[in-house]
């Protein structure tokens, strides 16, 4: 189920800064790294659980990949859970 890969992606901190940043526009993987004192293998395992959860798209500029933010996934999986919301008794 997507909505569960989606908040699995949200419960890190490091993965909802990258998040965060993004909001400000499409960075590179090498950009977003300057922003952590992380090594590149966890960033790695960190980008590819966004990449997962579909919150982030990736298209290669030459060796280069560069992150987008896909909000239309993170509205989406924001607009389920207010909607279990609704449904409680």
């Amino acid at each position: 189920m997507r909505i569960n890969r989606v908040f699995e992606a949200l419960s890190h901190p490091v993965r909802r800064q990258i998040l965060a940043l993004l909001k400000a526009g499409p960075m590179s993987a090498g950009e977003l790294a300057e922003h952590f004192d992380l090594t590149k293998p966890t960033l790695s395992v960190h980008f590819n659980k966004l990449r997962e959860a579909e919150l982030v798209a990736v298209e290669r500029r030459g060796t280069s990949l560069i992150y987008h933010l896909n909000m239309s996934i993170l509205e989406e999986a924001l607009g389920g859970l207010l909607s279990t919301r609704d449904q409680a008794p």
